[in-house]
């Protein structure tokens, strides 16, 4: 079970951190994240962390295709790890 949460800890980590580079990148007009890579991280488990982005960087939250998807994949998170928990 610590190898979950370090992996989650971890990947909601970089997942937010990608957000605010990408965030940052879009403002000065230099070379972005590619969308596919933000949505890939999130679908990985950081869910989380690119909810918090999008809501602490104000990115990507015109998108339908982000804020539509990440909100339905933290809850499919948040179910899938809910019941790993319960099934030990």
């Amino acid at each position: 079970m610590s190898i979950l949460v370090w992996y989650l800890a971890v990947i909601n980590f970089t997942t937010w951190v990608a957000y605010g580079l990408d965030k940052g990148r879009a403002k000065s007009g230099k070379w972005r994240i590619p969308e596919r890579t933000l949505l890939l991280l999130a679908l990985a488990g950081g869910s989380l962390g690119a909810l918090a982005g999008m809501i602490m960087f104000r990115h990507k939250t015109r998108k339908p295709k982000f804020y539509i998807s990440v909100p339905v994949m933290f809850v499919a998170h948040c179910v899938i790890v809910t019941m790993l928990v319960y099934m030990k």
